[in-house]
């Protein structure tokens, strides 16, 4: 972990969180706790031991009863084979190891539990990245690192396969969102305390000729027919399961039992050399 970039400036990610939770805009967490009780309803067991990783744990009260709620940190508060159910809620994207959080997750379940991982995916706030870099580029003829980079499905979905979890899935969803400007979007980032927090920012406030200028290539770009504009938020689901006996096995290359050209009734047609 020594030697390992710093993506994250945990100190400015925290002081970001504490001021959104005095006046939160939390609709992402909300909408990621909404799908994981959709997820659940369709498994068919019950959870007694929950855990769930959150940086706002007032959006999670009553998900689960007894849910023991963990701060988001590089190291999890996580007791080793403690749960049958751990959630990572809305804040893989500030790891500076992704796959080493769920480790910790995978590491924490019994066998045969679930892990269920939310995180913005790479399609999010694309329309305020062009803007914002392009209008950077024509005020200060420089560019600097303003919003988090986000993973797209498949790098996630490969990271979710090294972690020891069995029945890998990722898949996504998303949320398009209107906004009076782009400065309305810019302080509901505020509000759900996703400013920037990234160590290799510029330690000085935005030029205010940038954020202007940022906001008129937002609505010449990306504005809707009523006037407004539009701001994609992608949230990737990571889903695995603790290793168990009990979960269904893949065959033995060679094994099968039956010909997929008889069960689709076609020619099977030998490939040239």
């Amino acid at each position: 972990m020594s030697d390992m970039p710093r993506l994250t400036d945990r100190a400015a990610l925290q002081r970001h969180r504490d001021r959104a939770a005095r006046d939160p805009a939390l609709f992402l967490h909300e909408a990621a706790r909404d799908v994981a009780q959709d997820r659940l309803s369709m498994v068919n067991r019950s959870f007694t031991d929950a855990a769930i990783v959150t940086p706002f744990p007032q959006v999670w009260e009553g998900f689960a009863p007894g849910a023991r709620v963990v701060p988001d940190a590089p190291v999890l508060d996580l007791t080793e084979g403690a749960h049958d159910l751990v959630i990572h809620a809305m804040a893989l994207h500030w790891a500076d190891d992704p796959v080493g959080q769920l480790i910790q997750c995978r590491r924490a379940l019994r066998p045969d539990g679930l892990m269920l991982a939310f995180t913005p995916g790479g399609r999010t706030l694309t329309e305020l990245r062009a803007a914002l870099g392009q209008a950077e580029v024509e005020v200060t003829g420089g560019l600097s690192p303003r919003v988090a980079p986000m993973a797209e499905i498949r790098d996630l979905g490969a990271l979710l396969q090294r972690t020891g979890l069995a029945l890998p899935v990722a898949d996504s969803w998303t949320l398009d969102v209107e906004y009076a400007g782009a400065l309305n979007l810019m302080r509901d980032l505020r509000a759900m305390g996703e400013t920037n927090a990234l160590n290799t920012r510029l330690r000085r406030p935005t030029r205010r000729a940038v954020l202007l200028r940022a906001a008129e290539l937002y609505a010449e770009g990306f504005s809707t027919p009523q006037g407004r504009v539009r701001a994609t938020f992608e949230i990737i689901t990571l889903t695995g399961w603790a290793p168990d006996a009990s979960q269904p096995q893949p065959l033995r290359p060679g094994s099968a039992a039956a010909r997929l050209a008889d069960a689709l009734n076609t020619q099977e047609t030998k490939l040239d050399d």
